[in-house]
């Protein structure tokens, strides 16, 4: 009895060590099988950034990278004039001057991700 006793033990303390051995590959394994299923990246060219130049559809490249501010463009703190005359364009420097010499503040940085659609490809 004590000899069944003993060996059952024993073999429940070996599997879980290996249970606490293999349990980081069980746990990782499901954000590997998201980042294998998750879609591709949109990649945009600057024609299809053009075809959104409107106060409805709005979209600028700022940095080599399109972003979709539509959404924005009620909330921009400035008359709304001045963001839509770069809807649809290439806008980096309008971004990084205002137009007027002046940078963005960090905070207008920190909402670009919030906006970003993907990068842009330029035509080889």
């Amino acid at each position: 009895m004590m000899r069944r006793l003993y060996l059952s033990s024993t073999a429940l303390f070996w599997l879980a060590v290996l249970a606490f051995a293999l349990a980081p590959l069980w746990w990782d394994e499901a954000p590997r099988a998201q980042e294998r299923s998750a879609p591709q990246q949109r990649v945009l060219t600057l024609a299809e950034v053009a075809r959104h130049a409107s106060a409805g559809d709005c979209w600028m490249v700022i940095d080599g990278q399109v972003y979709d501010f539509t959404p924005y463009v009620a909330k921009h703190p400035a008359e709304p004039s001045i963001l839509l005359a770069w809807c649809g364009k290439e806008a980096s420097e309008a971004y990084r001057t205002k137009t007027r010499g002046r940078p963005h503040s960090p905070y207008a940085d920190s909402l670009l991700p919030t906006y970003r659609i993907g990068p842009l490809v330029t035509a080889r």
